[in-house]
């Protein structure tokens, strides 16, 4: 059996989008969203609207989500799309992570 809190979290830290900032789109609190991370069975609503807020498909991960249309995850290319500015944003802050990160480990040596 999948364990979809683990799925779902593993692709929320990868995508560097802050776990608070989608408890607050999901109108939840950070400690339901650490909670849903130890659930096997998120239902597969709310596993969307995570996709959708951190730009990503979860269809190749949860078989379920295989037969569901997932086209409603945002797609960053479409300049049509409302997310669009947000999914830049986020990945722009990202990388400013990575690179004081880097900055970091450069100047301990």
């Amino acid at each position: 059996m999948q364990h979809r809190g683990e799925i779902v979290e593993r692709a929320i830290r990868q995508s560097g989008y802050p776990i608070s900032a989608i408890a607050k789109k999901l109108g939840k609190s950070r400690r339901w969203m650490y909670l849903m991370f130890d659930n096997t069975q998120i239902d597969l609503e709310t596993i969307m609207s995570i996709g959708n807020i951190i730009h990503h498909n979860f269809s190749d991960e949860i078989k379920e989500l295989g037969a569901i249309n997932t086209n409603s995850v945002a797609d960053p290319e479409n300049p049509y799309n409302n997310q669009t500015k947000e999914y830049w944003k986020n990945k722009y802050l990202k990388l400013l992570e990575d690179y004081n990160e880097l900055l970091k480990k450069t100047n301990e040596k």
